[in-house]
Parts: structure tokens; sequence; C-alpha cells
């Protein structure tokens, strides 16, 4: 008689296993639609719920606007924060298109307004360089908000939208004539996406003077009337007054160094000073987006540094031929601002906290020059 074989009683076959939490099948797949899937996760789009993400719902828009600045077609922007804590913002730009859109047959501002990666700045005939990449942010601001309004002028002609929670409230209207231009959004944070929606002044006059200092010439103003204060920030010396005015307390070496230039597409500006203090003040930026988290722009920057104060030593120093010194050495001190523009930035995510071009990197034949 044949005998089983040892494996045969050793491993039987396992059973299938039994659901333990329901059904997982086709039916179990959700497919969001239009702008619910901010509504749905919206820490994916601008960060967190909390004062972060609250405050970059202003950033979105005011963006808009400075990018319109960074075209060469708008001067002023006013941020305006109303008593209830709702926001406008309102500039001098071209304002956005709102006659049919071709594909879509409705208006290129409803567009806008509601369909997720619908914008002008993907491909750079009206655009050369911008911080809004993703078709998103108004679009975003929309969703998470309870309430917004849009107005624009332009084409001599005035027209309004009205939406809550990304959905049209008030259809797209021509509301007169105009020889304005320009755009104006007003939005109310949503109260059951956000548990806070107190705007807090201090962060917005810090994010508001940092982008007039990196937009020199351009005119921004913030107008907070829970408190009736209204501040004027324009800054013809640029990046080189961010740089005095981030070292007004410390006891400087020397002036404000200045460098810019252009590599294809790509231009860099950079001021910096040495003083005193032990820290290092280092701020970043790609198209006016505050790159916190930093990059390669900002690891070029530190490599280029580091090579040419290494070279120099070597040059006015008999003994430095033996010794070097490192990246921390030469940021001892030191204040600087870094600003590049850039025509495609590759960010980590739409908060854009970290620049990814590795074209920016540190060359050695960059820091030569």
């Amino acid at each position: 008689m044949t005998q089983p074989t040892p494996n045969s009683v050793a491993n039987p076959q396992p059973e299938a296993p039994k659901p333990s939490g329901g059904d997982y099948d086709a039916s179990s797949i959700t497919v969001l639609g239009g702008l619910d899937a901010v509504r749905k996760r919206p820490s994916m789009y601008i960060g967190s719920t909390g004062h972060q993400g609250l405050h970059h719902l202003v950033w979105e828009v005011v963006d808009n606007s400075v990018d319109e600045a960074l075209a060469g077609h708008c001067t002023h922007v006013v941020v305006t924060v109303h008593e209830d804590n709702s926001i406008t913002v309102s500039d001098n730009g071209r304002g956005i298109p709102w006659m049919e859109h071709p594909k879509e047959k409705k208006s290129a501002l409803e567009v806008v307004m509601t369909i997720l990666h619908a914008g002008g700045k993907f491909e750079k005939s009206s655009y050369k360089v911008s911080g809004g990449l993703h078709g998103v942010g108004i679009s975003v601001v929309n969703a998470l908000s309870e309430s917004l309004t849009v107005r624009v002028h332009r084409d001599g002609k005035e027209v309004a939208m009205s939406f809550s929670r990304g959905h049209v409230t008030q259809p797209f209207a021509i509301i007169g004539n105009s020889d304005k231009r320009g755009t104006i959004v007003t939005f109310k944070p949503d109260t059951s996406i956000f548990p806070e929606t107190v705007y807090n002044a201090d962060t917005l006059t810090s994010r508001l003077r940092e982008l007039a200092f990196l937009n020199r010439g351009l005119t921004i103003t913030l107008s907070d009337q829970r408190t009736q204060k209204e501040r004027v920030f324009h800054y013809d010396g640029g990046i080189m007054s961010f740089v005095q005015e981030l070292g007004k307390s410390k006891q400087p070496f020397h002036e404000v160094i200045y460098v810019s230039g252009e590599r294809g597409d790509t231009m860099v500006e950079v001021a910096l000073q040495y003083s005193e203090a032990y820290t290092e003040s280092v701020y970043s930026f790609v198209n006016n987006i505050n790159t916190h988290e930093g990059g390669t722009h900002l690891t070029g920057f530190k490599a280029a540094l580091t090579k040419t104060l290494n070279a120099y030593a070597t040059k006015v120093l008999k003994d430095a031929k033996d010794a070097s010194l490192t990246s921390d050495d030469v940021r001892e001190g030191l204040t600087a601002v870094i600003s590049v523009k850039v025509p495609e930035p590759q960010f980590e995510g739409q908060t854009k906290g970290k620049l990814n071009n590795s074209c920016l990197l540190y060359t050695s034949d960059a820091a030569d020059e």
C-alpha cells in the first residue's frame, strides 16, 4: 500500500483566509471627482489644517498676484483682513481670462476656479517663471472656503463669480464696463475644515514684507480691518535691503555684498553680510517661494562659498595650503538671501518647501566664474 509522503502529512494545504473586516472588491474603490479630493485630504495640498494651512490659503492667492509682477504686469498687491477673518487679495495685473474656454465650453474663469491642474503656467508664453506650477492653487483655496467671490477687470469689462466649497453659487456674469484691470479674490476659510480661522497679523506681515523684498519695486499693502492698521511694503534695494533688515540687530563687518547672474533661463541673486554673531541666518527662495527646507540651490551656494573662501585663503595666507575651512566655518556669522528664478522648478510636493532641480547643484566651473 502506498504510504503518504511526509510533506503531504506535515504541510497540508492551508484553508482560504476568512474575511476579517468586510468584503474588499471593485465596488470598494472610490473615485473622488472635481474638488472633492481636496476637501477629503486637504493636508496633501496645503500642508495641514492648522495655522500653517490656514495661512497657506492666503499665500496661494497672493502668489498668483506676485507671478503677475514677475511677468512685468503688476505693480501693486493689496491684502485685506476683514473683521470676520475673511481675506481679500487684489492686484492690478492682467486679470484672469474670462472668455469661453475652447475645450471646456465655459468661462475660463470658472475653469481656473473649479478644475484642478487648470492654469496658464504650464506653457511659458504667458509666464516665463512663476511660483504657481501645478494649476491647483486658486482651485484649492476655492474648495476649502465656505464662500469665495472673484471679480476680474479685463478687456473693458468687469466680471464676477461666487462659490461655496468649490461649487458655483452665482454663475459667471458680466457686471458692466470697466477701464481698470486686475483680479480681486475674497474668501472665507471653511470652519468645517479648519478648527481655527483667525489670521495672525505677524505671520501675514512677515511673508508679505518678504515678498516685497524679493520683488524690487513691487508695492504690497496689508490692511487689517480688525485693528484698523495698514502697512505698506516697498523696497527699491531688493534683497540687499532684505539682508540689511535681517542684520540690523547685529554688528556687521562690512557692507552687504550683492551678486547676480544668469545662465540660460535661470536667474540668480545673492546678498550676504558677515557679522560678529556666531549663528547663521540663510534664507533661500525659488520664484518667490520660501524653500524653508532648502534644496539644490542652497546646496550649491554653500559649496561655492566654501570653495571660493578656501581659494582666497590659499592666495593670501601662507599657512592656508595645509588647512581648509569647512562649510560650517564659512557660515558662522553669515546673513544671506539666495533668490533664484527658474522656468521649470521641481519641488517636493504642492507646498514647495524644497527644490530638487539637479541643474542648480554646485559645479566647479560655476564657482570659478
